[in-house]
């Protein structure tokens, strides 16, 4: 879908055609709308296919007169498999022309725009432009970094009640949606760097939205690290935990194992067919089971005392 947005006393806001559009934005685009991209507003092929590539890297690059800046936002999905990962976000401009391209569905934008109306923003320039997307990339890291905590929280009440595979595969699948975000924060931390320290345009920045994108772009990174370094330790406790569990139950179960054979060993002696003392008393049978009932409370007694039960 192609949205055009433009600009008003309130901020950004969505415009029925390209005339005079500050902002052209294409999520998941047609064959219609690539053929537009591409035909009438002459957007280079070649960056059109590294945008369209899942694995391209936070960059920025410069051919004949075009702009070519890919940052990494968060995408959330209905899905328990990976409920969070990260996509590539394509930003395409040169003058009078400012395109971004994103081939996964994401929550970015239109908060952008509601955001961009309670404010009153109103971007000076393509840069300051980026800037600020780079911006709200961050404030959205955070914002599903905080559903992900939740969801450790989930588990780990879970994992209290029973240690259940599902449960510590949900562990599992919420590791890889930390390293995805860590991965793409860093890269987004670079491209930020690289953008800061552009000569021609330095100097135009202002100074309080690059203090903010840094600090936000910090501040993500930290906070992806904390909860990965939480989630390490605790699936490294349950995985302590599962084996000591395992240990306790092999350790019972040998436990009972060797009582039932104490029975077993009396009755085997005096059931072979040889003379013995008791095979001619009536009290013969119960003189044995009194035995071997004796015999297997003191084995209990020694396993408890010996904290093997």
């Amino acid at each position: 879908m192609v949205t055009f947005y433009t600009t008003n006393q309130h901020g950004l806001a969505v415009t029925a055609t390209a005339t005079n559009a500050l902002w052209i934005s294409a999520v998941n685009p047609t064959e219609a709308e690539q053929h537009y991209l591409l035909n009438e507003l002459n957007v280079p092929e070649a960056f059109y296919n590294d945008i369209e590539d899942i694995d391209e890297r936070p960059r920025i690059e410069y051919e004949d007169g075009w702009y070519l800046i890919i940052l990494r936002v968060p995408v959330k999905h209905n899905s328990e498999r990976l409920p969070y990962t990260t996509a590539p976000m394509g930003i395409v401009f040169k003058e009078g022309i400012f395109v971004s391209i994103c081939f996964s569905q994401n929550e970015l934008i239109p908060d952008f725009i509601q955001y961009s109306q309670r404010k009153r923003i109103l971007p000076v320039n393509h840069f300051d432009l980026v800037l600020r997307l780079l911006l709200s990339s961050s404030i959205w890291f955070q914002k599903y970094l905080k559903q992900i905590n939740q969801l450790i929280k989930h588990a780990e009440d879970n994992l209290e009640k029973s240690i259940r595979n599902e449960d510590l595969q949900a562990l599992l699948q919420i590791e890889k949606c930390l390293v995805y975000f860590i991965t793409s924060i860093k890269g987004n931390e670079m491209l930020f760097y690289r953008l800061r320290n552009l000569k021609e345009h330095r100097d135009t920045y202002d100074a309080d939205l690059i203090e903010d994108v840094e600090i936000e772009l910090r501040q993500a990174q930290d906070t992806t690290n904390i909860y990965s370094d939480i989630l390490t330790g605790t699936m490294d406790a349950y995985a302590s935990v599962i084996s000591n569990n395992l240990n306790v139950i092999m350790k019972r179960l040998t436990s009972i194992s060797i009582i039932l054979m104490i029975p077993t060993l009396i009755a085997s002696f005096y059931g072979m067919n040889v003379p013995n003392e008791l095979q001619n008393t009536p009290y013969g049978l119960w003189l044995i089971a009194l035995a071997s009932f004796i015999l297997s409370v003191a084995g209990v007694l020694l396993f408890k005392k010996k904290n093997l039960f």
